[in-house]
């Protein structure tokens, strides 16, 4: 089924990411996580690709797995940077013997070796670069985006940011997936913007519950995201305590989703990191509101 078709439907529901194994030995593992995580019925659930695609050929393995034994419609993961044409035209071949409806364009994080690297050469220098592709391949595709409520990194301001962000919906996204975000005022700032400049789509925010103490710097890093002095305070107080962490960590989250459904957001995209327990503590929090009218 296709994302643009369960994002007009009018209760409130939860998807899933989940990232694919880095070597052979972990792949039976990641397998039943994900399986795991498939067994709570969520709207959908989307299957990373890995930096530099480096884990790109275990993807379209978890996402039809998850898509034909479980009945969980799935968005697969394609990233382009520093990819040839060739490269990227076998992987959407691939993705169509597949049987794959929704993909996630993206250009994909930069790896160290390719921070310095001279992108002129490179045959996608954009997310839109590889969107166009995906427009002209011949499949009909379900196309989604990334977006970042507290712009880029490599943008200069938000303005920019919108406007870079407007071309990939110009040039097929059918939705918007949102980098994850702690303050839920600044996706409804950012939404207010978007509307503004024309951006119709829809848009799933991106929640992350974060367990452990360790996982801030690292989101900090991917994300540039905005730490609330709430959220401080609890990594403060529980972070040296891995329990209370964890259980701090998922009820932040499932505040955050709460007050979401209650401002008139439909789908929220948690970041569950392959973690079927913290995925099932979110959805039994929610299991009253899961499945109501929004």
């Amino acid at each position: 089924m296709k994302l643009s078709e369960l994002l007009e439907r009018d209760r409130f529901s939860l998807s899933f990411e989940v990232f694919p194994p880095k070597t052979d030995t972990a792949f039976d593992s990641v397998k039943l996580a994900t399986e795991e995580i498939a067994k709570l019925s969520p709207s959908f659930m989307s299957v990373t690709y890995g930096a530099g695609g480096g884990t790109g050929r275990y993807t379209l393995e978890i996402a039809k797995n998850i898509k034909e034994n479980h009945g969980v419609p799935t968005l697969a993961h394609l990233t382009c940077v520093s990819s040839t044409k060739e490269t990227v035209k076998e992987k959407i071949e691939q993705m169509k013997e597949a049987g794959i409806e929704n993909v996630m364009a993206l250009r994909g994080d930069l790896t160290p070796e390719l921070e310095g690297s001279d992108r002129s050469r490179w045959a996608y220098r954009y997310a839109v670069d590889l969107i166009h592709e995906l427009r002209e391949c011949g499949a009909d595709f379900c196309i989604g985006g990334a977006c970042y409520p507290e712009v880029h990194p490599e943008s200069a301001n938000q303005k920019e940011d919108i406007k870079h962000l407007k071309e990939k919906v110009e040039a097929g996204c059918s939705f918007l997936t949102t980098q994850m975000f702690f303050d839920n005022n600044l996706l409804y700032n950012f939404l207010y913007k978007i509307r503004e400049a024309g951006i119709t789509v829809p848009i799933i925010p991106g929640v992350m519950p974060i367990t452990n103490g360790n996982q801030v710097e690292r989101a900090i890093k991917l994300s540039g995201s905005f730490m609330p002095q709430r959220f401080k305070s609890l990594v403060d107080k529980f972070g040296s305590t891995p329990a209370a962490m964890k259980q701090a960590g998922i009820a932040y989250a499932t505040d955050q989703i709460i007050d979401l459904f209650a401002n008139g957001i439909t789908n929220v995209h948690v970041y569950s990191m392959n973690k079927p327990d913290v995925a099932c503590a979110i959805v039994a929090n929610l299991s009253d509101i899961l499945g109501e009218k929004k």
